[in-house]
């Protein structure tokens, strides 16, 4: 292993791919990535990988907007396929929401996103499966989808690689070497010390206690958040479009082949091991759902699904900013079930900040990690927290 880098990311999730693509796009190639596992086997491997742009706060719907195109346009900026499938999102919300969600499009139209409220009746004619009372408000954003998260991950990894940088996985830091006031160096499990003056900490659920050393206190959670997977009856349903069914506080995705998978839970969990399959009171409860929501899918059958981790800030939105008082150290954490939509906006933007000292496409400070102490949140128009 090289003993020196302009740059060290810890972490080989999306966003730390997405980080090291950014640098080496431009010009920052002597980077090294370090990975404890294997590419996407935290969060990432484990992402519904929804993309979709309905926020409370511009700043995180034109993050997803940009993004969106990102994914779209993936093939021609990265060189790889990042699986993207245009399925059409629907947001269901019961009247006591109504306002809210048409607030929030007026925001988002006002960004130039494209997304509409729908009646009963268009959602009918652009997607018969759905099932929507006449007291249900509907916004609709034709343009999302979903992503294949493997696929971008090592889409960008890949990318960066050709570029000069270089990644090692099966390599756990163990410690941030801070000197003087500054970043100096990482150290692994296996003992290779590389010295860096910049190291950007992208490890999930396990960023706060890689920092806590330091005197940093991450203000980060973990969440579990279970996909139960249900076998379509394909005649009835051959496919659907991704639904955010917040009056029943599930979300609805197609899946490969002739699958669907109905999202829920946001419980509390331990990053040292938690359940990774999906709990038996939850498949009771999500079933009849998504039956009700599409009537037809009450022939589909359950065949298993998994669970995964979000990392959550106490506003449920990420911190990208540099750490204060250890120069050269920088975050990028707590996506808070947001992340992977968000992935390639977070790369530019954090690969700029780390580059040039600042975010030239995207002023991210309403991430800043001041924020928690200032009491200046972002907020949510909704209580469904990953809605936010």
């Amino acid at each position: 292993m090289k003993t020196s880098a302009e740059a060290v990311i810890i972490g080989g999730g999306v966003m730390g791919c997405s980080v090291l693509h950014h640098l080496a796009a431009l010009g920052m190639r002597d980077t090294a990535l370090l990975e404890q596992n294997v590419l996407g086997s935290g969060s990432t491997g484990r992402s519904l990988a929804i993309l979709r742009m309905h926020y409370s706060n511009p700043i995180t719907s034109i993050m997803a907007w940009r993004s969106l195109r990102a994914f779209r346009d993936f093939p021609d900026e990265v060189g790889h396929p990042s699986g993207y499938v245009n399925t059409g999102y629907f947001l269901i919300v019961d009247p006591s929401d109504r306002g809210a969600m048409e607030e929030n499009l007026a925001m988002q139209r006002g960004l130039g996103i494209d997304a509409r409220a729908v009646s009963k009746d268009e959602v009918g004619e652009l997607a018969p499966m759905l099932r929507v009372d006449e007291s249900e408000a509907v916004a609709y954003e034709p343009q999302s989808g979903m992503a294949d998260p493997y696929l971008v991950t090592v889409g960008y990894a890949q990318r960066a690689c050709d570029a000069g940088a270089r990644l090692t996985t099966g390599a756990e830091v163990v410690s941030i070497g801070v000197g003087g006031g500054r970043v100096r160096s990482v150290t692994t499990a296996g003992g290779d010390v590389i010295h860096t003056p910049r190291v950007l900490v992208a490890a999930g659920p396990w960023s706060r206690r890689l920092v806590s050393p330091l005197g940093v206190d991450l203000p980060l959670e973990a969440v579990r958040h279970q996909a139960v997977m249900v076998r379509r009856p394909d005649r009835l349903v051959p496919t659907h479009p991704i639904v955010g069914d917040i009056t029943q506080g599930i979300m609805i995705r197609p899946h490969s082949g002739d699958f669907t998978v109905v999202a829920a839970g946001e419980d509390p969990a331990d990053v040292g091991g938690y359940n990774e399959g999906v709990d038996p009171d939850t498949v009771a409860d999500v079933i009849p759902k998504l039956a009700r929501r599409m009537p037809d899918m009450a022939g589909g059958y359950f065949r298993g699904g998994w669970s995964g981790l979000f990392t959550v800030t106490p506003d449920w939105h990420p911190i990208m900013d540099r750490v204060e008082g250890v120069e050269g150290l920088y975050c990028a954490v707590g996506f808070s079930g947001h992340g992977f939509k968000l992935s390639p906006m977070i790369g530019l933007c954090m690969a700029e900040m780390m580059a040039h000292g600042e975010s030239a496409s995207l002023d991210v400070s309403p991430f800043r990690m001041s924020r928690f102490q200032e009491e200046d949140l972002l907020t949510s128009k909704y209580s469904y927290n990953v809605l936010a």
